[in-house]
């Protein structure tokens, strides 16, 4: 009932609004949004590089959430910390009614990507953590475009609010999931989600939904020599349930995804018979009927294993499970609109070298030019399915959401690589955060200027949301505060 309310009000709201024949209304000191950025380079360069520095793991971000929460609250943003049970995860606010807009922030780490800022592989702390997937420069620069605007909303006395969400613990633990289990996308008109990559460019796709499970499976111990017969197993299980598993790929939906690795592989000994192993699943697919089928069939090849070794299995579901993203076309043009007027970054001598000094470690022959570029979409390219999953997709079934990704890392170096570590600790990744700042900044200017903007977002979010009521996943689970703890 809450969510039919909401719906209603925001479809009302819109028609309300009228629709426009004439061009948006231009931005008063539009300058002054991005100029502001620029001159606080120095600024960003430092946050970014410092939580950069911090790397710290999901849920475990404490340095790099408070970095953000101060730069926000010496701005004038209001603080809201520690929200939807994640000590980490903070709202930050600035102004009042209507608008209101999200931008997103990120800042966990990676495990065992520890990387120095060099074209060849130099870890820091061996094993350590490292930011492969650059929220360093995710959170910064949602950071330095809130502030950006809030500035601007005091200079010309627009109206309207501006949300900065301090997410926590995206690779895997599903941040904004809770976030928006706890109702805190309600209310909010549009919300503006970026990511580092290796070119610049809007994202109209789709991407899958993804479920999280840990099978553990408990045996009996033996010495495996002298006493083999009394002992039963729990790796034995595990890896009959992966084989299992990967049988089954071939008898599966070829957008699909299932991927595994063995967190606890039952002892250390080859003398001992192990009584205890853990494997942990991600299970990916287009849909949640689709996602909870493949997982029920994961399950089968848990209980069957545990069946043929005589073991027993207890299957965890975590609650970070995410949707599918569901894009916003309305949203993803006006942002590229502005990304066009940014344009790419540009890359002084020293930082093209070290550019052209990493991407000489990938399988890429073509250079840099896709970082120097912004990269053309048409309506074509809108609804594509991409084949990662993000809790983005659980806010964009709150709201509408447009994605953007500005270029940060080198062409042909994968994600999670200690190629993008290295990148994203440099001016290379800040460049990309003054660029995705000055996005932020542009768009969310454009919509508190002009809200009758606002009516196609919501006309076509209404019209996608359908009869659906967004719930989570696994809607009986708290976050798992310590999955990092125990996974690294």
């Amino acid at each position: 009932m809450k969510k039919s309310i909401y719906l209603t009000s925001l479809f009302l709201a819109a028609c309300c609004m009228g629709v426009s024949a004439k061009k948006p209304k231009k931005i008063q000191k539009e300058q002054q949004l991005t100029s502001s950025i620029d001159d606080k380079f120095n600024v960003y360069d430092n946050l970014q590089k410092s939580i950069w520095g911090y790397a710290e793991l999901g849920f475990l971000e404490e340095q790099s959430s408070k970095a953000l929460q101060d730069e926000l609250a010496a701005n004038g943003f209001t603080i809201d910390a520690g929200v939807a049970k994640m000590p980490t995860a903070f709202v930050a606010t600035y102004g009042e009614g209507k608008p209101v807009i999200g931008i997103l922030a990120e800042f966990d780490a990676l495990g065992s990507l520890s990387q120095d800022t060099v074209a060849y592989i130099k870890p820091l702390v061996k094993g350590g953590s490292g930011h492969g997937c650059g929220h360093n420069l995710l959170g910064t620069a949602a950071v330095a475009g809130a502030i950006s605007v809030a500035e601007w909303m005091k200079e010309t006395g627009t109206p309207g609010t501006i949300k900065v969400y301090g997410a926590p613990a995206e690779e895997g633990g599903g941040g904004k999931t809770f976030l928006s289990k706890e109702g805190l996308f309600d209310g909010v008109d549009a919300v503006l989600d970026w990511h580092p990559g290796s070119s610049n460019g809007v994202s109209g796709g789709s991407s899958l939904a993804r479920l999280s499970t840990i099978y553990s499976f408990h045996g009996t111990s033996s010495h495996a020599g002298g006493s083999p017969e009394k002992g039963r197993s729990a790796l034995d299980a595990v890896e009959c349930m992966n084989y299992m598993v990967n049988m089954m790929r071939e008898h599966m939906s070829m957008d699909s995804r299932i991927h595994y690795v063995i967190t606890d592989g039952g002892g250390i000994s080859p003398n001992v018979v192990p009584n205890y192993a853990q494997v942990s699943y991600y299970v990916r697919a287009k849909s949640i009927p689709e996602l909870m089928e493949l997982a029920e069939r994961v399950d089968k090849c848990a209980n069957a294993a545990a069946l043929g070794t005589e073991t027993t299995v207890d299957i965890q579901r975590l609650g970070g499970a995410t949707h599918p993203k569901l894009p916003n076309k309305a949203l993803t043009m006006l942002i590229y609109d502005k990304l066009q007027q940014v344009g790419a970054p540009q890359l002084d001598e020293r930082e093209t070298a070290f550019a052209e000094a990493l991407t000489s470690t990938t399988r890429n022959t073509n250079g840099i030019e896709e970082m120097l570029i912004v990269q053309p979409f048409t309506e074509n390219d809108f609804g594509k399915l991409g084949h990662g999953s993000s809790d983005v997709g659980d806010v964009s079934w709150n709201a509408p959401v447009g994605s953007f990704s500005a270029a940060c890392f080198v062409p042909g170096s994968g994600g999670h690589s200690w190629q993008n570590v290295a990148a994203g600790g440099s001016t290379l990744g800040t460049k990309g955060v003054i660029t995705a700042g000055k996005v932020f900044a542009l768009t969310a200017a454009q919509i508190l200027t002009d809200p009758s903007l606002l009516e196609p977002m919501q006309e076509e979010f209404i019209s996608e949301l359908g009869a659906y009521n967004y719930k989570p996943i696994v809607a009986d689970k708290d976050p798992e505060l310590d999955y990092r703890k125990t996974a690294d």
